[in-house]
């Protein structure tokens, strides 16, 4: 299988199994189109091209375009499939995500949990149960050694104690265990203070700052209890945690909604405020909220997917590039092929707690108790939801057998796919879209940093 496609005047083609990528030029393009299966045979299409361009130029093209053929880098075959079927998935667990804090100090128009509280009650995570989640996952984490642990919210400013102590705890519990533990922390800033600051610094592998972009834009959408904007009060505080990170790792998250479909300015707006780790993430809304993407928007999204590569692009050749984590790809390396097929591994790999303990699939699921799969304290009672999402990859996954993009989207998001069909091995169409033309831009921008 191949993808061939047109970007900011460049022909490309990826071949999918092997993971190869090429450039070409229009001639080689127009040849390799012949191929498609559109019920003209090939021998015709050749001979329009062969009077437009010439017998020995169409020859020439077609014996490159062999040449690739054969070595595997052009409609390489696809083993994955059987070989997936003797995959099981893993049961280890490899990361959590503790909900410090079922509350916030935000009234975010687009949250997908409520006013912080994953629409139940109002809760905070007392220490006992942050450090039961620690044995939790040094129990059922097997001989492996590096565990991700993410303190999430609402805001988790708002219960510092228990992150403290749970940091405390986890550096304890490493030694003597041989684990090895990466902590992460999303926040919204409100709370940053020099104190904190400083804390957060010492301790947190990767910190995750949220701002929408703009000023008009964050203040329309990221807003107090009082409904007054923040913009004013976080840009200063997040521009001072980030010059102190040094080379530790943060990136400034920002969601964009059918109210800003022009987000590459706001993720310029960042870049040109000192930013250089950089995420802007479409907004996923059902209908009727006023604010979610509907298909109608897809044109201009890829459009400003695209203009904002070159921006990119261009950023990167006067030395001031940053990293826009969806045009992210390694293909050199990167995940192992389980990992790409079956991707983040919620449900049986990562797992969130709630302030209360209950484990679910991920933070997207809590609060939904059909997906309620045990407690810290008692462990996994529910195994039959682990053997569930256990057994979903792309290939149980109708949708994505055949799609081009399923070794870099890895099925899509799961929770997404239940919020919009009911259905763990279904697809969030939309997102799948938008997804693919990041791949795209991801592909051209490597293209063109390689090629100078």
């Amino acid at each position: 299988m191949i993808h061939q496609f047109e970007i900011n005047g460049t022909n490309m083609v990826l071949d999918v199994n092997s993971g190869a990528v090429h450039i070409l030029d229009p001639e080689a393009a127009k040849v390799l189109s012949c191929y498609d299966n559109d019920g003209m045979p090939v021998n015709e299409k050749m001979e329009l091209l062969e009077k437009e361009y010439g017998h020995e130029q169409i020859n020439e093209i077609r014996s490159e375009l062999g040449g690739l053929i054969s070595e595997g880098l052009l409609y390489a075959d696809n083993p994955y499939e059987d070989m997936f079927a003797d995959v099981k998935g893993s049961t280890m667990v490899k990361a959590l995500c503790l909900h410090i804090a079922h509350d916030c100090n935000m009234r975010c128009k687009y949250c997908f949990a409520g006013e912080g509280d994953y629409n139940g009650e109002k809760s905070v995570m007392p220490v006992e149960v942050a450090k039961k989640a620690i044995d939790f996952v040094i129990a059922n984490s097997g001989n492996r050694k590096n565990i991700e642990i993410d303190f999430f919210g609402g805001e988790p400013l708002l219960n510092m104690e228990t992150v403290k102590e749970t940091v405390r705890y986890a550096r304890e519990k490493e030694q003597i265990h041989n684990k090895c533990f990466r902590f992460t922390i999303t926040t919204n800033g409100i709370l940053l203070n020099d104190e904190t600051n400083d804390y957060l610094n010492s301790t947190m592998d990767n910190i995750v700052l949220s701002l929408d972009g703009r000023k008009e834009v964050n203040d329309t959408m990221r807003v107090r209890r009082d409904g007054t904007g923040t913009y004013e009060t976080i840009l200063p505080k997040f521009k001072k945690l980030v010059s102190t990170r040094k080379d530790k790792d943060y990136y400034v998250r920002g969601t964009f909604t059918s109210k800003n479909l022009d987000f590459s300015k706001d993720v310029i707006h960042m870049a040109d405020s000192g930013f250089e780790q950089l995420s802007m993430e479409p907004v996923v809304l059902k209908d009727g909220s006023g604010f979610e993407i509907k298909a109608e928007h897809l044109e201009k999204i890829f459009s400003e997917y695209e203009k904002l590569a070159r921006m990119l692009l261009e950023r990167k050749r006067a030395n001031k590039g940053v990293n826009f984590f969806h045009f992210m790809i390694d293909l050199d390396g990167g995940p192992c092929i389980v990992k790409r097929l079956r991707g983040c591994g919620s449900g049986s790999e990562y797992l969130a707690v709630t302030p209360a303990g209950e484990l679910f699939p991920c933070h997207q699921f809590a609060g939904f108790q059909e997906f309620k799969m045990g407690n810290v304290f008692t462990g996994i009672d529910r195994p039959d939801i682990i053997d569930k999402f256990k057994k979903i990859n792309v290939y149980t996954r109708e949708k994505c057998r055949e799609c081009w993009a399923r070794f870099y989207c890895s099925g899509g998001c799961t929770a997404n796919a239940w919020q919009f069909k009911k259905d763990l091995s279904g697809v969030y169409e939309i997102g799948c879209e938008m997804q693919k033309k990041r791949i795209e831009c991801a592909l051209w921008l490597k293209a063109n940093e390689n090629s100078g």
